[in-house]
């Protein structure tokens, strides 16, 4: 799979509602937008094997991306119309990859394109003995002072919770819902 198939998810861009109704709830979905989102994370990071999760297909056939260092610069040209931003970082990295991935959530809370967007960040590979902890990824990212004012939820996640997946993707509807509704009443 292509980086720039990965990062722009064409299951986000198709409608991260629609795939989270289809797994989580019985019979039609009541109309309701569809929101563009961008995923992006570092190359390992777990971003379409939860995507694929999340929308009913097999994560057992995903196949690592190759060259994502390469692709990283383009990243910014997937974000032009995006509504939302889900950031997955691996939670039992290497010490180098978790400062790596630091510094691209900076970059991204900062992006003129993104600054004002709500963000789903996902602490994947919580099933992994290394995994830190939400409060160790909060601290260590600098979330509290850098993300203030902003729109964010920070969330542990594995392919082996979708339950948790779930509430995540439920809190980041919500939050987008809320700008719907707040641009409704200006």
């Amino acid at each position: 799979m292509s980086e720039c198939i990965q990062i722009s998810f064409a299951v986000c861009r198709i409608g991260i509602y629609t795939c989270f109704r289809a797994l989580c709830c019985k019979g039609p979905p009541p109309a309701r937008p569809e929101y563009d989102l961008v995923c992006i994370g570092l190359t390992g990071s777990g971003k379409t094997s939860l995507l694929s999760k999340l929308c009913s297909e097999s994560p057992e056939n995903v196949v690592s991306t190759t060259g994502a260092d390469n692709i990283r610069k383009y990243w910014s040209r997937y974000y032009q119309g995006s509504q939302g931003v889900i950031f997955v970082l691996d939670s039992a990295s290497s010490e180098d990859d978790l400062e790596a991935a630091r510094n691209e959530l900076h970059s991204a809370l900062q992006h003129p394109q993104l600054c004002t967007l709500p963000f789903l960040i996902l602490a994947n590979h919580q099933d992994k003995p290394a995994a830190r902890s939400v409060q160790e990824i909060k601290k260590y990212f600098e979330l509290e002072p850098l993300a203030r004012g902003k729109r964010w939820i920070l969330h542990p996640c594995s392919l082996d919770d979708m339950d948790a997946l779930k509430d995540s993707f439920s809190q980041l509807i919500n939050l987008l819902e809320e700008k719907d509704h707040d641009a409704v009443r200006m």
